[in-house]
């Protein structure tokens, strides 16, 4: 149940003619009062002897005994109580006693003291509307600060207490909800989302990875806003402000909004941490090498995507609580940017990933930026590596980012529940879910590939890889045979053989320190790590096979990688800090 509390107006009638009027759609159905101050209010829906005008002069007349000079300029208060979409239906009877808990627990009509007058319209199934005069029965201003917070601990307790849907108590970082004009404007102009909601999603795609105001102004440009900047007597710039071009007010005129009514992270100021984060110093001691070699490529960009999300995972279970959000935080321009630029099939699933995961991304705790440089320097690859296709090695590499991810947004929705952010944890659990289904969508053909490697290795292959398995993860070893990824798993363990490596040391690694609760399947989480820390291709389709009709030694050898002979683990493949 959520209680909106409404701008306060100056007009009571004019309010009373929308409550009881057909709404801008005809939406409204059987307008009528279910309750009021004195519970005796002239009901203009429901007695033909009863006008609007009756009603809005009962409910003035304590404003009318003021002197002109004492009378509020904004005196009627509007609060809106909506009902979650798959609660019951109520009763005209219980919404009645839901208006008259909430005019108590918000002050303006309080149960031990003098009151203000009100009334409750119901005009839709779902919904009612309280209106109320800001002047109380002595002619005193009510007592109704933090009014909506007020509203909303009691709509809690109203839950609670019938059953319905509970929703999650907010903190005041949440982006703006559309307007219900703006959700009106979006279904007359035939758009799927409101333009505030487009212009959130264009901006933040637009922040992922950006260094600089001129790169980020320069994305928003190319995406097709119009942009407004606001600069100071100096020149300084202070702000901007952003419009589709297709969305007019009433006098042809492009509709702006300032990026920090389009979500509280979104303003000038709070986009330039992230980016001055990224020339600081970061104290923290670094566990992977960050150099980059050669232009990004799309699989490249995820490969790397799924190391930092690997590195990420431990900050956000072990670091300190403003590491963490800066993490989180920068975990959803990697959502963005992986949306972006990956290929149809997954794209959708990603969007709405991102989307859900941005409520999650913001909290009270105030995010040390610069800690975040691997996450942030990953989605900005993922951007300049451009579109992934949705095959081959691209293909591939995006199952392998997106199964990190999804750690990582798991871990960010634990870690919000523990700090008792609850939407927040909501929202990366709704994320989390759109992860798994881009994941099975973007796995399915290269570990199938991987399978039917594993499945023609030869007996005596398939019997020293199980002998390993069980020897490297005595725990787990079981639960992964019965799997039906075992057999992609054992091809993987070939290959990395096959290039040198130590499969045991590999297998170690891969679940050190690293939770596999969440995983539908373990095999296959193992797989895209050992493909990652052994350099081996995401796509295998293109490799030799390995033990099919022979097999090498499976003595274990000095770890090596192709082409690079000798070449020994590097300090963190070995304490296994890298996936």
């Amino acid at each position: 149940m959520i209680p909106q509390i409404h701008k306060q107006g100056s007009h009571t009638l004019g309010l009373l003619y929308y409550l009881y009027g057909k709404g801008t759609h005809e939406e409204h159905i059987d307008p009528h009062l279910v309750a009021s101050f004195d519970g005796m209010s002239p009901d203009p829906g429901r007695d033909p002897t009863a006008t609007k005008k009756d009603l809005g002069q009962l409910l003035d007349q304590p404003l009318h005994l003021l002197a002109e000079d004492q009378r509020p300029d904004k005196h009627v208060w509007h609060c809106s109580v909506r009902a979650a979409p798959d609660d019951p239906i109520l009763t005209d009877e219980q919404w009645a006693d839901i208006a008259r808990r909430i005019v108590a627990a918000t002050g303006i009509d309080p149960r031990d003291g003098a009151g203000c007058r009100w009334a409750a319209v119901r005009h839709a199934n779902d919904h009612i509307h309280i209106v109320a005069t800001l002047v109380r029965e002595d002619g005193r201003r009510p007592d109704h600060h933090r009014s909506g917070k007020r509203a909303q601990a009691e709509a809690r307790l109203i839950e609670k207490e019938l059953g319905l849907r509970q929703v999650a108590p907010g903190d005041g970082t949440a982006a703006q909800r559309p307007t219900s004009a703006e959700r009106h404007k979006a279904e007359r102009q035939g758009r799927a989302r409101t333009a505030r909601e487009e212009l959130r999603e264009t901006v933040r795609r637009a922040v992922s990875g950006a260094r600089s105001d001129e790169e980020f102004f320069d994305r928003l440009a190319a995406a097709g806003l119009l942009i407004r900047k606001r600069a100071a007597p100096s020149g300084d710039l202070l702000g901007y402000k952003v419009a589709l071009p297709d969305d007019l007010n009433k006098d042809g005129e492009p509709v702006f909004y300032p990026g920090a009514r389009l979500a509280p992270d979104l303003s000038l100021p709070r986009i330039r941490e992230r980016w001055s984060g990224d020339t600081g110093t970061d104290p923290t001691p670094r566990q992977e090498n960050t150099a980059r070699p050669g232009p990004s490529t799309p699989a490249s960009a995820r490969r790397r995507t799924a190391s930092a999300a690997w590195q990420a995972v431990l900050v956000v279970e072990h670091g300190d609580d403003a590491f963490a959000a800066a993490h989180i935080a920068a975990a959803g321009e990697v959502l963005d940017a992986l949306a972006k630029t990956s290929a149809a099939h997954t794209r959708r699933e990603l969007r709405d990933a991102a989307t859900a995961f941005e409520r999650a991304s913001r909290s009270h705790v105030r995010a040390v930026r610069g800690h975040d440089r691997a996450l942030r320097q990953a989605a900005r690859e993922l951007v300049h590596g451009g579109p992934a296709l949705g095959r081959g090695e691209d293909g591939a590499t995006t199952a392998m980012a997106i199964d990190m991810l999804f750690f990582l947004i798991t871990a960010a929705a634990h870690w919000q529940a523990k700090k008792g952010h609850a939407q927040q944890a909501e929202a990366a659990a709704r994320a989390a879910e759109h992860l798994r289904t881009a994941y099975q969508a973007a796995a399915a053909q290269p570990l199938g590939v991987l399978y039917q490697r594993g499945r023609r290795l030869n007996r005596p292959m398939l019997q020293r890889q199980t002998v390993l398995l069980r020897e490297a993860l005595p725990q787990l070893a079981e639960q992964i045979l019965a799997e039906p990824g075992w057999y992609a798993l054992a091809a993987t363990i070939a290959d990395a053989q096959a290039a040198g490596h130590n499969p045991a040391a590999l297998l170690s690694n891969a679940v050190e320190r690293r939770e596999l609760d969440t995983a539908d399947s373990v095999s296959d989480v193992l797989v895209w790590r050992l493909r990652r820390m052994a350099d081996l291709p995401a796509d295998a389709s293109a490799l030799p096979e390995s033990g099919t009709t022979g097999c090498k030694s499976s003595t274990p050898r000095t770890a090596t990688r192709p082409n690079s002979p000798g070449r020994r683990l590097s300090g963190e493949e070995a304490s296994g800090k890298t996936r």
